[in-house]
């Protein structure tokens, strides 16, 4: 009896040791942000730039230099996006939900489309604003298949800086 009162208390001194341990998904996705934050990507969980969207996402941002500053722009995978909103032309499963002022050149779009190809089903959102090349999603791979997707992320925001909407110092017009 006295054996069944030790592991009785035992067992609820490490029972809220256990509750705080990570689960699979959570040591994974661990794994993951620390692989792309050693690939020069940021990550943080924010509200995706979709409409009617209430719940966090993981956002991973490639930074555009200060000096460089890149265009803005939303594609959003066509699941997610309404049918009003005009194709990319380079990859018909997504769609423009910003396009940029600028249009792209052609080898950047090409870029943009690899990019758009080798992302994962669960990555809904590639945005661009001046500070960062942004990719929206629920963070589905493993952390070395990662690489697959953070060298042309990399790359396009190489290609991308320094091609800004508008130029340095200038204001945006006030509504009248």
């Amino acid at each position: 009896m006295l054996w069944l009162l030790i592991l009785g208390v035992v067992g609820m001194v490490f029972a809220p040791a256990m509750w705080l341990r990570p689960t699979a998904r959570e040591r994974r996705q661990g794994q993951l942000r620390q692989v792309a934050i050693e690939a020069g990507a940021s990550v943080k969980l924010d509200t995706p730039p979709l409409h009617g969207e209430v719940d966090k996402m993981a956002a991973y941002r490639w930074a555009y230099p200060t000096q460089r500053p890149g265009p803005h722009f939303v594609l959003v995978r066509k699941a997610r996006a309404s049918e009003s909103l005009k194709h990319f032309k380079y990859d018909e499963g997504w769609r423009w939900r910003v396009q940029p002022l600028e249009p792209l050149p052609s080898v950047i779009s090409a870029r943009l489309s690899r990019l758009l190809s080798q992302l994962p089903d669960d990555a809904w959102v590639v945005e661009s604003s001046d500070k960062a090349l942004t990719l929206w999603w629920e963070e589905s791979l493993e952390a070395p298949e990662f690489g697959a997707i953070s060298a042309p992320a990399a790359a396009l925001r190489d290609a991308l800086q320094g091609r800004p909407d508008r130029p340095a110092g200038s204001v945006p017009a006030s509504p009248p």
